[in-house]
């Protein structure tokens, strides 16, 4: 993550994900595609991760295509990307990071972003996963059942370099 604060893991239990299918139809009725990218996109979506949220996420996703198929959700409208969701972009079995512009978060972007992404570690034959250095708990345990892995503050995170710039 890109502060210095203690972040927590949650636990997502994989076999019981909210059907986000009529959001999905929605967002499409409204001219937002919900798909994971293509090599040739990889750096428009890290270098927007970048310019919207952080550095060290742009690099995640840029991790995130390195698999087939790319490890990451994004929401567009025609050519403007409004959200996106990795997961196993820095650990195995990791959801995150994902983002949403502010002025379109209430259109359940995010957790249809969440939710695909959550279907892809599930099809890859998980049965839980972590989501990564969690900032909104209420948030993942309202959305998915999520839960605080105790101890979890000493994490994949807890040695990463800090940006100085």
């Amino acid at each position: 993550m890109e502060n210095d604060m203690a972040m927590t893991d949650m636990l997502v239990i994989l076999r019981d994900l909210p059907d986000v299918s009529d959001d999905i139809n929605r967002l499409a009725t409204e001219g937002v595609v919900v798909r994971q990218p293509i090599a040739p996109e990889k750096d428009l979506v890290a270098n927007w991760a970048t310019a919207h949220f952080a550095k060290g996420w742009g690099n995640e996703v840029e991790a995130s295509f390195n698999h087939q198929p790319v490890s990451c959700f994004i929401a567009q409208a025609e050519n403007k990307i409004l959200g996106f969701a990795c997961y196993e972009a820095t650990g195995k079995n990791f959801f995150g990071p994902t983002g949403v512009l502010e002025e379109y978060r209430n259109l359940k972007i995010g957790k249809v972003l969440l939710i695909k992404s959550l279907e892809a570690l599930k099809n890859m034959g998980y049965a839980y996963a972590i989501i990564g250095g969690v900032g909104p708990i209420p948030y993942y345990e309202k959305a998915v059942g999520a839960r605080v892995i105790e101890g979890s503050e000493r994490s994949i995170y807890q040695n990463m370099l800090k940006r100085n710039d």
